[in-house]
């Protein structure tokens, strides 16, 4: 599979927003991507009551309408890596979607672990001031085998990747907009210990750069990297594509040479 990987830097302005990622998407196209994987919170980066303005229903929204359009015509699958989807009680869903090639969303992901930390001078979220936490973990059956969906602060819970490899995903999607803090000390070495432990691929598109309304700093460093836990792709620091061959011969040839999965001791790990 022949995967792109787009890394944004999305500002207060959906529309925008959005025509820019289709943009880079026909350019992906014309390498000849099967899939292009795009960051979390592709449609918007702003202020808290704008972005609960921004949500969508899915399907039928703005945004999601766009992307399964441009998966139409150009025939090839395409994964959001999350944008605002309309919720209950004030609130919203952080989602990721795939489409495949006939513009039919086959797969939607609700994030589950919501960003709420506090790094003293460093970093200050709370991300369930306005998210509602999905409750599924999710996996999509494509022609190549299936797909294992996360949202950026779920990186951290091996637990939900351990779950998806077992249930036979060979690519996890790990979308994301990673503070330039943790992203600078954790980001990498996270993505790698996924992709190791679980013998998969590991796709990681990332928002780049800084967003208003106050300029806070994105790490990016989008990359693709292989169950041997090599970066075989990485962006520069900017906006634009990067592409990769995945060889799921690669797996296999893993899952031989180091064979976890057949000395697990299931028995023992309950807690």
């Amino acid at each position: 599979m022949k995967v792109s990987v787009v890394q944004l830097n999305p500002q207060a302005d959906k529309e925008k927003n959005i025509a820019k990622a289709l943009g880079f998407i026909d350019e992906a196209a014309k390498e000849g991507a099967d899939l292009v994987s795009l960051p979390e919170y592709t449609d918007f980066m702003g202020g808290d009551e704008e972005k609960l303005g921004v949500a969508e229903d899915i399907p039928g929204g703005y945004a999601s309408s766009k992307f399964s359009e441009k998966a139409k015509e150009h025939g090839i699958y395409i994964h959001v890596g999350s944008i605002r989807e309309t919720g209950e009680n004030g609130k919203i869903y952080n989602t990721s979607l795939v489409i495949n090639r006939e513009g039919k969303i086959i797969g939607k992901y609700r994030k589950i672990h919501l960003f709420d930390i506090e790094i003293e001078g460093k970093v200050s979220a709370k991300e369930s001031d306005t998210i509602t936490p999905g409750d599924e973990v999710v996996l999509v059956d494509t022609e190549f085998g299936k797909l294992g969906l996360s949202i950026c602060y779920d990186l951290r819970f091996p637990e939900l990747f351990r779950t998806m490899a077992l249930q036979g995903a060979k690519v996890l999607f790990i979308p994301a907009a990673f503070t330039l803090y943790t992203g600078i000390h954790h980001w990498e070495t996270l993505l790698k210990a996924r992709a190791i432990e679980n013998q998969c691929f590991v796709v990681a598109a990332g928002q780049f750069g800084s967003y208003p309304p106050d300029g806070k700093t994105l790490f990016g460093s989008s990359m693709v990297v292989d169950p041997w836990g090599i970066a075989i792709a990485r962006a520069p620091e900017r906006e634009g594509v990067i592409t990769a061959n995945l060889d799921f011969a690669d797996i296999d040839h893993t899952r031989q040479n180091v064979p976890c999965y057949n000395h697990r001791k299931p028995e023992l790990y309950q807690l």
